[in-house]
């Protein structure tokens, strides 16, 4: 019996002892939260020199407190606390085409002007405060998986971006070469949103590409074999020129002096054929130089208005073309855009060609790229742009002069290049 007892007492001994530490150990951790001081310090603080001072004292009284009291102190990083201060600031303009790149971001931005990168291979942008694709890549994994220019993107990999910035959704999306990403996609002018699995891969973007070939107008105005042509039959050239990046100019000219031997040398070229369908632009100076090599020398492109009334800048064709002559075709659509849109604009207002697909994107504005250091960057609208007539696409894009809707029970057939090569055959 007092051998139990003793049993009995060493055991509460114990028990209390447990019961103490633990009270004592709970409120250490709550003590050291409590007193917790964040480990950071704040390089600079004061605003830049010349700017107006306002009052920051909401926001470090905001950061200050979620470094103290915040539950969960590894997800206090604060550089990525930094990086979405400095979006959400951008965000506030309004403006979609306005952003911060944080170094990933503005990595795979350049790598896509490169001409190379690891994804699905879509463009995208935002309309009416959703991410939409503008258009997929010739080729791409997001073209072989039924991704089309209009579709709204719901979802990715299961997670709603509802209040997602562009940036998010593309750094979501993007990945290594060979892994998959599932994205809920809303095709335009449907009311079901589907679930489309795509495997990324190494997208390799050639801006430029064409030919001259024979065409046949007997039931279809289509391209024929040069084997079942005749000597009389009537010829076409044909550039398709996807996007403009660093290569562009330099696969422009290569291109062009091929297709340029071509045409002088056939006696039949009735005309020339640009198609910028689904291609979201680029650099201005790019735009200047293609639409140079169908405007002459001297003849207004473009023009660029600042926030000052009636500063308006014009920029004229800067060198001499080899296709100022020819008869052309301009074919665009939904994801044609920004500096396609001003080739398109600077052609038809010059009286070079007509337009025939469908209402182009009518992205309106200008942004400069700037680096900032440690890899981030920013683009910031500086200038809209108008047409040589002084037209302004922002948001209601470029009417075609023909148009024309895609079969949409036959996408293989391109209604749009069979119409631009009737047109141009008149």
């Amino acid at each position: 019996m007092k051998n139990r007892n003793f049993k009995v007492q060493i055991s509460l001994v114990i028990l209390i002892s447990l019961l103490v530490g633990y009270f004592f150990g709970i409120n250490k951790v709550n003590l050291d939260w409590k007193n917790y001081k964040p480990q950071f310090q704040i390089i600079n603080k004061e605003p830049p020199t010349g700017v107006i001072a306002i009052d920051a004292t909401p926001f470090w009284t905001v950061w200050e407190k979620l470094q103290t009291s915040y539950y969960d102190k590894s997800k206090l990083d604060t550089q990525k606390m930094l990086n979405g201060a400095i979006t959400g600031m951008v965000q506030a303009l309004g403006d979609p085409f306005t952003m911060y790149l944080p170094p990933v971001q503005n990595n795979n931005f350049k790598q896509g002007l490169a001409g190379q990168f690891s994804g699905i291979g879509a463009e995208l942008g935002m309309k009416d405060k959703q991410i939409i694709v503008i258009a997929p890549l010739t080729g791409s994994p997001a073209e072989k998986a039924g991704i089309k220019p209009g579709d709204s993107i719901m979802a990715v990999n299961g997670e709603s971006i509802s209040g997602w910035s562009l940036n998010q959704a593309v750094e979501k999306i993007r990945g290594p070469k060979g892994t998959d990403v599932s994205l809920t996609i809303l095709h335009k002018d449907e009311t079901s949103p589907k679930e489309i699995k795509i495997t990324r891969d190494t997208i390799t973007v050639k801006s430029v590409d064409g030919w001259v070939k024979p065409v046949d107008c007997s039931n279809k105005c289509q391209t024929v074999d040069a084997a079942k042509a005749n000597a009389n039959s009537s010829q076409v050239a044909y550039i398709r020129l996807s996007q403009f990046g660093d290569n562009t100019n330099q696969e422009w000219l290569a291109l062009v002096n091929k297709l340029n031997a071509q045409i002088k040398s056939g006696k039949n070229v009735k005309g020339l054929i640009l198609d910028l369908r689904n291609n979201p632009g680029g650099y201005l100076t790019d735009a200047t130089f293609i639409a140079s090599e169908f405007v002459n020398q001297g003849l207004p492109v473009v023009s660029e208005e600042d926030g000052i009334p009636g500063d308006r800048q014009v920029l004229n064709a800067s060198r001499q073309g080899v296709f100022t002559n020819i008869p052309v075709i301009v074919l665009i659509n939904k994801g044609s855009a920004s500096a396609s849109e001003i080739v398109a604009g600077a052609l038809r207002d010059n009286n070079r060609a007509k337009l025939v697909g469908e209402v182009s994107y009518g992205k309106g504005t200008i942004q400069q790229a700037e680096d900032l250091g440690q890899g981030a960057g920013i683009h910031i609208t500086i200038a809209k742009w108008l047409t040589p007539s002084g037209i302004w696409v922002n948001g209601k894009g470029l009417t075609p002069d023909v148009s024309v809707i895609p079969n949409p029970k036959d996408p293989s057939e391109d209604t749009q290049l069979e119409k631009a090569i009737e047109v141009l055959l008149k």
